[in-house]
């Protein structure tokens, strides 16, 4: 008895040489449309399924191998009797090898504007139906849904006649993985545009970006898995130009500075130093040139081996400042040529290039945090501020003290908590962050600051639970603090910053951290 081969796959690449392959050993194909018209092109004998289980395929495709004589040869267990027996008096043959790959959901529900018909037109049923059947029945049945594993396959039938059990259990661990990504893509598909909010099973999918040479650290294996849909603007979809592969902390360092440097409008030049995830200077000013100067001169110590982004082209005065100092990292929307010829002369600086031109990347709607034994799930933090700031103290800000505060306050935003900013003149000039409590991390602001501090501004990711804070600040000189407000000792603080002259904001908001 021949051995029989399924085959009906939407992605055709590699399946001609494949197929011919499987017919020089012997094996029959039984296919399906599209499939079958592209074997039958290259002159290989194909079998209809609609041929081999006397039914027709019906309701326009829908159903072609929805069908006991299909099912049957797939699942039946070879080393079982009873199931042999069945199959020889209904006159089925088993089929000894399934191929098959689905229908493009995930591609049809990144066309922009797509409608509901297409979407639910591309729900593959009969696909996973045949790929499960397979898996299960895996000491059997091989089964195949990638091209990339068409010459394993092969090597092997023709090395030893036939495919080994440990192959079998490696195809089918990547067919489960296959089905439950394709079923998890329309689960959520669906649960986005019906706003299911926090489903009852929360089934998350993402496609592998690369192996990591470790994660966090060396005894570590790491991977980079990307999430599905339109990554613009996220470090998932910046483009590398120079430089060794990235590294975890490399892309974890990354991702926090992309999404401090979209705190910035566009047009205001802006430039962001980050180290560990915490930022360790920020700038922004009427040039490149300037924003960056302002971010380097907060912090020139911690910037060492750092991650650079900016919001602006990269240009030739900024490069060569750049190029004197050792950092890991730089993101920026483009290049000059003389920037690129500057900076590509130091072989272990990556370069990478992100398109900022999108308000907001398409992203899944969560922030993760994975603790042991579970996973917490929350909206992510994208407001700066809920409501119109409230000025609670006698003092009040003038116009430019209201911009070096809402400056200082995007910036503790992506400050570890407790969380303190010390800024003025669009330059950040001591941060504080991950301190266990808030007066600690503004004595640490204020003490790792190259400047005095006199006259500048305070924000803080969380309220202050007592005036000490307060009264630390007034003695360095703070003019004006923002914090979110919401303390039971709210009225000390205020009492305080009257005392000491200061102009306080409250926003209503906090931005823990952690």
């Amino acid at each position: 008895m021949s051995r029989r081969a399924l085959i009906s796959v939407f992605d055709k690449t590699k399946i001609v040489d494949f197929a011919k392959g499987l017919v020089k050993l012997g094996f029959e194909i039984i296919s399906t449309g599209g499939t079958a018209k592209t074997l039958r092109d290259s002159d290989i004998s194909v079998i209809d399924v609609a041929q081999l289980t006397s039914f027709p395929e019906c309701l326009n495709g829908r159903v072609k191998t929805l069908h006991p004589k299909i099912h049957m040869g797939l699942l039946a267990d070879r080393k079982n009797e009873e199931h042999l027996k069945q199959l020889q008096d209904l006159g089925v043959e088993p089929i000894d090898l399934v191929v098959v790959n689905l229908y493009p959901f995930k591609k049809t529900i990144q066309i922009p504007d797509v409608d509901l018909e297409k979407v639910i037109e591309n729900i593959d049923i009969g696909g996973p139906t045949m790929i499960r059947a397979a898996a299960k029945n895996h000491s059997s049945v091989a089964v195949i849904v990638e091209p990339e594993d068409y010459e394993k396959v092969l090597s092997e039938l023709r090395e030893q006649g036939e495919i080994s059990l440990q192959t079998k259990r490696e195809l089918c661990a990547k067919a489960f993985r296959h089905t439950a990504h394709y079923d998890a893509l329309i689960a959520e598909y669906f649960s986005q545009t019906t706003g299911a909010g926090f489903p009852e099973q929360l089934t998350l999918t993402y496609e592998k970006v690369q192996e990591l040479r470790y994660g966090e650290n060396p005894h570590q294996r790491g991977a980079f898995y990307k999430e599905l849909g339109n990554c613009v603007g996220t470090v998932a979809g910046v483009r590398q130009l120079h430089g060794k592969q990235l590294s975890f902390n490399n892309i974890n360092d990354a991702s926090a500075a992309i999404d401090l440097l979209k705190e910035f409008e566009k047009s205001t030049p802006a430039v962001v130093a980050l180290k560990h995830t915490n930022p360790c200077g920020v700038g922004i000013g009427n040039t490149l040139f300037e924003a960056w100067s302002k971010a380097y001169e907060a912090d020139p110590v911690s910037i060492f081996g750092g991650i650079i982004a900016m919001n602006q082209e990269m240009d030739e005065a900024t490069s060569k400042a750049i190029s004197k100092i050792f950092v890991e990292i730089i993101i920026a929307p483009s290049y000059t040529k003389k920037a690129l010829e500057i900076l590509t002369k130091k072989k272990n600086l990556r370069l990478l290039e992100i398109d900022l031109n999108h308000s907001i990347a398409q992203r899944s709607s969560w922030d993760l945090k994975r603790v042991n034994g579970g996973l917490l799930v929350q909206e992510p933090d994208e407001a700066v501020i809920v409501d119109e700031l409230k000025v609670v103290t006698k003092q009040a800000p003038n116009s430019e003290t209201m911009k070096d505060l809402l400056f200082a306050w995007k910036v503790v935003k992506h400050a570890k908590s407790n969380g303190i900013v010390v800024a003025k003149n669009g330059q950040t000039l001591g941060i504080g962050p991950g301190q266990v409590n808030r007066i600690w991390a503004v004595e640490n602001a204020i003490r790792q600051s190259r400047f005095n501090v006199g006259g500048a501004v305070l924000a803080s990711d969380g309220f202050f639970p007592f005036s000490d804070s307060v009264e630390t600040a007034a003695k360095a000189g703070i003019k004006a603090i923002i914090q979110p407000g919401g303390s039971i000792r709210d009225r000390e603080s205020i009492d305080a910053a009257d005392k000491a002259g200061i102009a306080m904001v409250f926003t209503g908001m906090r931005h823990f951290k952690h």
